[in-house]
């Protein structure tokens, strides 16, 4: 059984050496105004977009556990423009990163943002909803994604308006082929066989798939964008809702 379990985390490291964190949006188009508003840019210190991320409840942003690399300190909401200053700005108190996370690529790559104070919900600011645990994906089912930055693989400079993507699930069983082996829990979609999904620069945002966060965008292939070798990778929030639960209504977290 330990040799197994070596053999299997051998394959997931071969797979991290050609992985690259998650983001922005390629091949997309620009978010319609308030069609998406749960989206929040998590930002650091210097007022920098550094991942994506979505809101939850009033004072909760979920966002990719690696993200924390970053060292975020805020969430914006409200506005798809990032240049545009009507928005909320709201500093985050803490982060709670998933127990068994390591490093991206090696799976949990969870965390949620507890921000010092609740968001106005409005016309621009709304929470989104989390998937059954029950729930299904099918193959080839039609999903969004979508993220602040970059729109190719050589271009180093972030996009100020949202944009969005379709993408279509991706058997699990192809994905693991393709990769030599993914995480536990995770759900891929778009990239494989596709120009369009996400890249660098703004992890952390939902794979939303008939109006529910079911994912959270990890990592894809070696930075490689506008034409992906490999599927792009999820995590998958129907696999933590128990501990999304726990974790937003247990006070001793934030001590």
């Amino acid at each position: 059984m330990l040799g197994l379990q070596k053999i299997l985390l051998l394959h997931l490291l071969a797979c991290v050496r050609k992985l690259a964190h998650g983001s922005d949006i390629i091949h997309g188009e620009k978010a319609p105004e308030n069609s998406m508003q749960y989206m929040a840019s998590v930002q650091d210190n210097n007022g920098r977009h550094v991942c994506g991320g979505f809101l939850i409840k009033e004072d909760f942003v979920v966002s990719a556990a690696h993200c924390d690399d970053s060292n975020p300190t805020h969430v914006v909401l409200g506005n798809h423009n990032l240049k545009n200053g009507n928005h909320q700005k709201i500093r985050i108190e803490n982060k709670i990163i998933h127990e068994n996370y390591q490093r991206v690529g090696l799976g949990d790559d969870i965390m949620l943002l507890k921000l010092t104070q609740k968001v106005q919900l409005n016309g621009r600011v709304q929470t989104i909803q989390l998937p059954p645990a029950e729930i299904h994906l099918q193959e080839n089912q039609v999903c969004q994604v979508a993220g602040w930055g970059k729109t190719k693989t050589d271009d180093n400079k972030p996009a100020d308006e949202l944009m969005v993507v379709d993408v279509s699930v991706i058997d699990k069983q192809v994905c693991k082929d393709q990769w030599g082996g993914v995480p536990a829990n995770v759900i891929c979609a778009g990239g494989y066989k596709t120009t369009k999904g996400f890249c660098q620069g703004d992890s952390g945002g939902p794979l939303v798939c008939d109006g529910l966060a079911v994912g959270i965008v990890s990592y894809n292939h070696n930075g490689i964008c506008n034409y992906p070798e490999d599927p792009n990778v999820y995590t998958d929030v129907r696999k933590y809702l128990q501990w999304i639960n726990k974790t937003v209504t247990d006070r001793n977290s934030f001590v």
